[in-house]
């Protein structure tokens, strides 16, 4: 059980160089995407706000001139649960401000891109990183969604994998932080933050021996993590989100074009 409720941390900021959907939207920021009529980051927060686990936390990001011409991005901030922070030099470095802001853990750090992200998703990942924590004393709990429910659902769609020999798993932007010492994977993170979108140089990070067993398909989801958390100094685990949207981040045009057309399906499917 939960004894306090989850802030969170919301990275809302550009990479270096400004993103790639940005640019092709002639927009200033990733999370200034309109998605079924609302930006990416309205849709963030309107989930959060959602959700019986998350009570208020901070928007890291975008960039104070950003901000400031964004009337809409303003009024979600105005409700006062959110603060905004400006945005770090990558997005390890912002996370690690940001929970620094935020004051006390836990901490939910999720993405302003994550359009498709649900109250129900947010409540359910943070029940089961809590219970992961108290059952294996973790320090952070990383969030993976099975590749095979994944292609099962947008069998079109061409989303990073992490192949261990225990199944494929996505990316689902959802970390849950439960102690201060979750602090040293962000330290970590900045490391190899360069390198999310090619596991096998992650891999490479954390050892010769572990690199062979990943690419060679012996290397086990929990062996990966007892790695990780080795390198970094605390103690990570995972656990499986059973949502396949949770693996969609709107930080491309065609997962722009997904996260879209995924939308005006539930409206129509709403409508009366």
């Amino acid at each position: 059980m939960r004894s306090a409720p989850f802030k969170a941390v919301v990275l809302a900021g550009e990479r270096p160089g400004g993103g790639v959907l940005a640019r092709e939207l002639g927009i200033a920021a990733g999370v200034l995407a309109d998605v079924a009529g609302q930006p990416c980051l309205a849709r963030v927060l309107t989930a959060l706000r959602g959700s019986d686990a998350v009570a208020g936390g901070v928007v890291c990001g975008p960039a104070a001139d950003v901000l400031s011409a964004a009337p809409a991005l303003q009024a979600l901030l105005a409700a006062g649960d959110y603060r905004w922070l400006a945005p770090a030099t990558g997005p390890a470095a912002s996370a690690l401000a940001a929970s620094r802001e935020a004051g006390g853990h836990p901490l939910l750090l999720t993405g302003g891109d994550h359009a498709l992200l649900e109250p129900a998703m947010v409540d359910a990942f943070c029940t089961a990183a809590c219970a992961a924590a108290q059952a294996n004393h973790l320090d952070l709990v990383v969030g993976l969604v099975p590749y095979d429910i994944v292609a099962a659902a947008f069998p079109q769609s061409r989303r990073t994998v992490l192949r261990f020999a225990d199944g494929g798993f996505c990316g689902s932007n959802l970390f849950a932080l439960l102690t201060p010492e979750s602090g040293r994977a962000l330290a970590f993170w900045s490391g190899v933050e360069a390198d999310r979108k090619r596991p096998w140089r992650i891999a490479r990070r954390l050892g010769a021996l572990t690199l062979a067993r990943y690419l060679s398909g012996r290397l086990t989801a929990p062996a990966a993590f007892a790695v990780l958390s080795d390198r970094a100094g605390c103690r990570i685990g995972f656990v499986e989100v059973p949502y396949p949207r949770a693996a969609v981040d709107v930080d491309s045009h065609a997962d722009w074009m997904l996260a879209n057309q995924l939308l005006a399906a539930d409206a129509g499917r709403c409508a009366p």
